[in-house]
C-alpha cells in the first residue's frame, strides 16, 4: 500500500500504538467509569498498565442538545502511593494523533514525572478512539496519481462519509473537552505537555485556561502566528541542504560520497521523469511488494526520514545505492513511513484543524510559487491543502487564536537544531510574548526531543518544581548524533 501524498500531508511523523481493554476492575471515577486497561505500542511491543473510560461530550459545546461524542481517557496511575494533585498531559501530534497512542509509545520519556503524578490521556476528539474522523483514500492517490482534481473528488467522499461535523473538531473545541475533563476527575491543574501540533493545542488551552495551568512543555513548537503548510516545503529543504553541508564537512563522509548533493539532483531528475518499479518483501510483516518508487515516494522517504539524526546518518548511503539503481533500500524506508502515518493519522480530523486554522492565512506566510519549486517537495503538499480546503467547511476558530500566547507561567520550549517540520526559530516566534521561559535547543537533533538523552530528566525536574530557574542542560548538549555510516556495517570507528 502507497500513500505519497499522505506522507507529505502529515506534519508529524506519527507512531502507530493501540489501546487495548482488559477484563477486570472497574469504578466510578467522578462521572466517569474506568476499567483496567493496556495502551501498546502494538504487537510485540509491552503493555501499560492502566485505566480506561469514556467521556462523553457534546459535539457543539455550545448547543447541550447536539449528538454526544465518545471521547476516549486512560489514566496512567503515578507510581507514588501519595501522588501530587497535578497529572502530566500528554498531547500528540499530526494533526490527527491520539494522545493514548503516542504516551504508549514514548512512554520512556516521562517516567520521571510519573514517579509523582498520574499521566492523564485523552484521545482528541477525530483521533485515535475518540469519535474518528477516518476517511477512505482514492486508488489514485495511493497509486501516487496525485491531481486537484482527484483531490477534490476524494476530499468530497470523504466529507460525505464522515459521521460527525468537522466543524466541532478543531483546536478551539478540543481544549474545551480537556479543561472539562479536569473538572470532571477534580484535577486542580494539569501540567500539559505538547509534541508538535499538540504545541498549538497546549498553547491555546493556556491562553484559555491560564488558572487550571500548572507548567507547560512545548516540543517541536508550532508558533500560533505561522500557518503551517507551505513553509513545510521550505524547511525540509534547508533541512535537507543542512544534511549535505554536514557530510562535505566531514572529511570521512565527503571522501566515501563525494558529490553527494549531485547525485541527488540527477537521482531526482530521473525520479521525475519515470518512477522505477521495486520489488521487495515488506520490511514489516514480509509480504512481497511491487512499488512504483518515483518522485513522490522519493521525496517522503527522505522528508520522513530527516526527523531523525540516527536515520538521517543513512541518507548519503541511501541516496548513493539508490543513484547506483538500487532502490530497495530507500523504498524500504519509504513503506515503513508510509504504514506508520496511514496507520495512525486521521485523515479527517487533520483537515478539520489544517483547513480552519492554517489554509485561510497561507497567504501571510509569502513563499512564493518559485520558492516551492526549488525544493525538493514541490508545491504538490501546498497545492493538495489549497484544494481540500478549497471545499472542507471552517470549523471554530476562537478570537485571537492565531495571536502568540502572553503568559507568565513557566514554558520549557524544545527543538531541533536540524529539524526539518518545527525548527528553533518557530519556538522563538512562540517565545515573544511568554514572560517566564526557557528555550533548549538539541545539537544536531530533529523532530521530538523528550525522549533523546538525559532530556526526561530534564522533563522530570522542570514538571517537579515547575520552574525555568533549576533546569541544567549540560547534559543535552552532549546528546550523541549518530555519524554517517560509511557502509552497510557502520560508521567508521
Amino acid at each position: 500500500m502507497k500513500y505519497p501524498l499522505l506522507v507529505l500531508l502529515a506534519i508529524t511523523a506519527a507512531t502507530p500504538v493501540r489501546a487495548q481493554g482488559s477484563v477486570g476492575e472497574s469504578d466510578l471515577f467522578a462521572g466517569i467509569e474506568l476499567r483496567d486497561c493496556r495502551i501498546s505500542a502494538g504487537r510485540g511491543f509491552p503493555g501499560i498498565k492502566a485505566r480506561c473510560g469514556t467521556f462523553w461530550r457534546p459535539e457543539d459545546p455550545a448547543d447541550r442538545d447536539s449528538p454526544m461524542l465518545a471521547l476516549s481517557v486512560a489514566v496512567v496511575p503515578a507510581l507514588s502511593l501519595e501522588p501530587e494533585a497535578d497529572p502530566l498531559v500528554p498531547i500528540a501530534g499530526g494533526p490527527g494523533q491520539g494522545s493514548i497512542e503516542f504516551y504508549a509509545a514514548y512512554a520512556r520519556a516521562f517516567e520521571k514525572v510519573r514517579r509523582n503524578r498520574d499521566i492523564l490521556l485523552l484521545d482528541q476528539r477525530g483521533t485515535g478512539n475518540s469519535a474518528p474522523l477516518a476517511c477512505e483514500i482514492g486508488d489514485e492517490i495511493i497509486e501516487g496519481r496525485f491531481s486537484i482534481e482527484q483531490t477534490v473528488a476524494d476530499t468530497r467522499d470523504c466529507l460525505d462519509a464522515l459521521p460527525h461535523d468537522p466543524r466541532f473538531f478543531t483546536t478551539s473545541v478540543a481544549v474545551q473537552d480537556l479543561e472539562a475533563l479536569r473538572q470532571t476527575l477534580g484535577y486542580p491543574q494539569l501540567n500539559l505537555y505538547g509534541a508538535s501540533y499538540g504545541t498549538r493545542v497546549a498553547q491555546h488551552y493556556l491562553r484559555r485556561y491560564p488558572d487550571a495551568t500548572r507548567s507547560v512543555i512545548l516540543d517541536g513548537v508550532v508558533p500560533p502566528q505561522l500557518a503551517l503548510g507551505p513553509a513545510i516545503a521550505v524547511e525540509a529543504q534547508k533541512a535537507l541542504d543542512a544534511i549535505f553541508d554536514r557530510c562535505a564537512e566531514s572529511p570521512a563522509c565527503n571522501d566515501r560520497f563525494p558529490g553527494l548533493r549531485d547525485s541527488f539532483a540527477k537521482l531526482r531528475r530521473e525520479l521525475a521523469q519515470q518512477a522505477v518499479t521495486v520489488e521487495l518483501p515488506h520490511p514489516v510483516h514480509g509480504s512481497k511488494e511491487t512499488l512504483d518508487f518515483g518522485e513522490a515516494e522519493f521525496a517522503g522517504a527522505l522528508r520522513l526520514l530527516s526527523y531523525h539524526p540516527n536515520f538521517v546518518a543513512l541518507m548519503p548511503l541511501l541516496i548513493e545505492q539508490a543513484a547506483k539503481g538500487n532502490y530497495a533500500l530507500l523504498a524500504a524506508q519509504y513503506l515503513v513511513a508510509a504504514d506508520k502515518v496511514a496507520d495512525a493519522l486521521s485523515l479527517g480530523m487533520h483537515h478539520a484543524v489544517v483547513c480552519t486554522e492554517d489554509a485561510p492565512f497561507f497567504a501571510g506566510e509569502a513563499i512564493t510559487q518559485e520558492e516551492l519549486e526549488n525544493t525538493y517537495i514541490g508545491p504538490v503538499q501546498a497545492d493538495a491543502l489549497q484544494a481540500i480546503c478549497s471545499i472542507w467547511p471552517a470549523g471554530v476558530l476562537d478570537d485571537g487564536f492565531k495571536v502568540p500566547v502572553t503568559s507568565d507561567k513557566p514554558v520549557l520550549l524544545l527543538s531541533g537544531e536540524a529539524d526539518p517540520v518545527t525548527p528553533p526559530h518557530f519556538a522563538e516566534l512562540a517565545l515573544v510574548d511568554l514572560g517566564n521561559a526557557r528555550h533548549m535547543i538539541g545539537r544536531k537533533q530533529g523532530h521530538g526531543q523528550a525522549a533523546r538523552g538525559c532530556m526526561p530528566e530534564i522533563i522530570g525536574r522542570f514538571v517537579a518544581s515547575a520552574s525555568i530557574d533549576e533546569l541544567r542542560e549540560g547534559c543535552y548538549q552532549r546528546v550523541f548524533a549518530m555519524p554517517f555510516f560509511l557502509g552497510f556495517s557502520g560508521p567508521a570507528p
